[in-house]
């Protein structure tokens, strides 16, 4: 577990410096940000929270809303609360309250609820929320299109909970200040990081505020995320990249911005170790820059995108990945069932397209791979999902850029969106949702069993 509440408590005490003591009693005791989740797993999770003055921090929390009988506390103060449950029970509803010694803070109680992980290689279903190059509401105070993606999303999963929830870069528009985070994130998404994990990856947006070698900076200050392997997958050492399990899904994030994407560096070293050693039916990367895309961005052309194609898309194939979620070009594309494209798309040949199908159960059928779990070289589809707060590049035709033309794509759109996974056992169904509700695009993966369903072994809330 980390927590860095050293600066943030400097700068209210320097605020504080000088006061009459009377005049600094008087500051309330708020929650300015949060509660939010980190780091979940099936007997943890981080409950994080921002106050305007140090407190002593105090979690409450029970399986029942008006029962909140366990408590977990620290006596220093901060403005920053970083507090891990732990000793929790595996797919599990636990309701909280966060605050201080004295008294609880923001939510009464137990209006604040999550539902821990299943144990490793539990099927049931799951649901994954992604979003990607979504921080556009810092930019210039425009919440609007933010907010119709976010909310098309909560009226198409209404009760059903979120699971977990992906963010592909580009989190906070235009540097990721703290002030920006505030605004595109933890302002817009208060409901939805309260009671669900959200697992974020490092944009070029972001990385204005940030350094990755350093893990410094805003985007590693406020979140909380695995270095240890706590959540499940092998320990990456650093939170610019890293994995966990849910269920019997396994989800790696890697950083293609500002880590090493040498084929025999630090990060894909651990990404060939990592996939050869999960157990689980799926495996799920995602990162920023695409490996294939000609919407706001050219993945022939450039640096970032063109070394993760030819860099850690064949470790990954090699290991069994099923799908890979990119953004930073503001568009959606989504591949065919493909295996072996490491070059231009000129390079692009039939027989790398191992299904040139639609992959739906309505249309030619869904994309179908042998192995139920890591199946070396059976294909994967690749997906951009960059327009989560904003659509562009159709402006950039004149650069030869903006065509959405890559011949690896089934379906490309200039359309704002979120991405939802749904997995039950061997299959799992992927939704391109509009900021209008609409299902613009949809596809369906089964593995292994002959292509037949596998019964779930549990059911989910």
């Amino acid at each position: 577990m980390k927590s860095r509440p050293a600066r943030s408590r400097t700068l209210v005490l320097r605020v504080l410096a000088g006061l009459p003591l009377a005049a600094a009693s008087v500051f309330a005791q708020n929650v300015v940000r949060g509660p939010y989740l980190q780091q979940g797993t099936p007997t943890s999770v981080v409950v994080r929270w921002r106050t305007d003055v140090p407190t002593d921090t105090a979690v409450r929390f029970g399986r029942e809303p008006g029962k909140l009988d366990q408590e977990a506390k620290t006596k220093w103060k901060t403005t920053e609360h970083v507090m891990a449950l732990e000793g929790l029970t595996p797919s599990t509803k636990y309701h909280y309250a966060i605050g201080n010694a004295e008294k609880t803070l923001g939510d009464e109680d137990g209006k604040g609820h999550f539902i821990t992980s299943p144990k490793p290689g539990t099927r049931q279903p799951i649901r994954t929320w992604v979003i990607g190059d979504a921080g556009t509401a810092s930019a210039s105070g425009n919440v609007g299109l933010q907010a119709q993606v976010r909310d098309a999303y909560y009226a198409y999963t209404g009760n059903r909970h979120t699971d977990n929830w992906l963010m592909l870069g580009d989190n906070a528009y235009s540097t990721g200040t703290d002030k920006e985070h505030q605004i595109a994130v933890f302002d817009m998404y208060r409901d939805m990081l309260k009671k669900s994990v959200v697992w974020p990856t490092l944009g070029n947006h972001d990385a204005g505020s940030a350094a990755s070698v350093t893990q410094s900076g805003v985007y590693y200050d406020i979140f909380t995320l695995p270095t240890q392997a706590q959540a499940g997958g092998l320990m990456s050492g650093t939170e610019a990249y890293y994995s966990f399990d849910y269920g019997n899904v396994h989800y790696v994030c890697l950083n293609s911005q500002d880590s090493d994407r040498a084929p025999n560096g630090a990060m894909l070293t651990w990404l060939k170790h990592d996939l050869e050693a999960t157990k689980q039916d799926w495996i799920i990367v995602y990162f920023h820059h695409p490996p294939y895309t000609k919407g706001s961005h050219d993945s022939n052309i450039e640096r970032q995108l063109v070394e993760m194609r030819t860099n850690a898309v064949p470790i990954m194939e090699a290991g069994g990945v099923d799908l890979c979620l990119t953004g930073h070009s503001h568009s959606y594309e989504r591949s065919f069932l493909i295996d072996g494209h490491y070059g231009t798309q000129d390079k692009l040949t039939a027989k790398m397209k191992l299904d040139a199908g639609d992959g739906r159960t309505d249309g030619k059928g869904a994309y179908k791979k042998a192995t139920l779990g890591r199946g070396v070289h059976e294909g994967a589809v690749y997906i951009v999902a960059g327009s989560s707060g904003k659509i562009t590049g159709e402006s950039d035709k004149t650069k030869a850029r903006g065509f959405l033309d890559h011949p690896a794509m089934f379906v490309s759109l200039y359309r704002l969106g979120s991405m939802v996974l749904d997995f039950d056992g061997n299959r799992m169904d992927a939704t391109f949702l509009s900021e209008k509700g609409e299902r613009l695009d949809y596809f369906t993966m089964i593995k292994g069993n002959g292509g037949a369903p596998l019964k779930s072994t549990a059911s989910r809330e």
